[in-house]
């Protein structure tokens, strides 16, 4: 149980590798420290009143006979209200500045179409032509911009340790900016339940360094497997994927045609 622990948080957001959860580590750390300031003299003076105040302390019996006091007041309402103040202005900027639809810095970003299915992620390539199911590959230190959607039923993509979670639903698109500071290992998964396969719909982020990611873009141009009409029938399908799969090339604006028949299905759905 304990390893587990400590797994589950190397790979979450306190461990953050990239500006985003980096962002979100800090703005925790801080509620943190205010929740400490808050609820520190509470759980210290609640069991010291009690024992000060205690049925057989006869020297100290509790008789209070005042009716107004500005001092105790003023302690009463300054400082809560003075954190509810503090906090409103630090989550305003931070959610700014941690908006999923803000661009991040650090050049033009690579552009990635996310595909939410049962129960697995493809992960489309326009630019580069190529596709992967249950592994993002990108490269360290350069800005990804992700467009998300779903082929089925509402989904949620998260990578605790790059950014925070982003719903994805059929017929609609939304979008994430994410950065891997360094080369590694990222989890990522599906956190909206949708079915029997829901604990296995998970998938590792590769962020490589750029020579090595050219390198991966030329093994997977080179593996001859096109997602046409038939493999996306079969991916479609209620399943598990036991390994993560690359496909050289993809049929032209897959995501879109995506998007489009998953809002005519909606619709129809609605009209019924």
């Amino acid at each position: 149980m304990g390893l587990s622990g400590c797994a589950a948080l190397s790979h979450g957001f306190l461990n953050a590798a990239g500006p985003v959860a980096a962002d979100q580590r800090h703005l925790f750390v801080i509620l943190a420290c205010v929740l400490v300031f808050v609820a520190g003299p509470v759980l210290l003076l609640v069991p010291l009143f009690a024992w000060h105040y205690r049925l057989s302390n006869t020297r100290h019996a509790y008789r209070p006979d005042w009716s107004f006091s500005w001092p105790v007041e003023g302690l009463i309402w300054i400082p809560p209200v003075a954190i509810v103040i503090g906090l409103a202005v630090l989550l305003w900027h931070h959610t700014i500045r941690d908006d999923p639809y803000r661009p991040l810095a650090g050049g033009p970003p690579l552009e990635v179409q996310a595909i939410g299915l049962d129960w697995k992620w493809v992960f489309v390539y326009p630019g580069q032509g190529i596709a992967s199911v249950d592994q993002l590959t990108i490269p360290a230190g350069r800005p990804v911009h992700i467009r998300l959607t779903s082929g089925t039923v509402m989904q949620s993509l998260m990578i605790p340790q790059l950014a925070g979670q982003v719903y994805a639903m059929a017929g609609m698109t939304t979008q994430l900016h994410i950065m891997a500071a360094k080369p590694g290992t990222y989890g990522g998964a599906n956190t909206q339940y949708n079915g029997d396969g829901f604990p296995h719909q998970r998938f590792a982020v590769q962020a490589l360094a750029p020579q090595d990611y050219d390198r991966w873009l030329a093994q997977v141009r080179a593996a001859h497997r096109p997602l046409n009409a038939g493999a996306w029938r079969r991916l479609s399908a209620r399943s598990v994927v036991t390994q993560p799969v690359v496909f050289s090339s993809v049929t032209p604006n897959l995501f879109d045609r995506v998007v489009a028949a998953s809002g005519d299905h909606g619709r129809m759905k609605d009209h019924r």
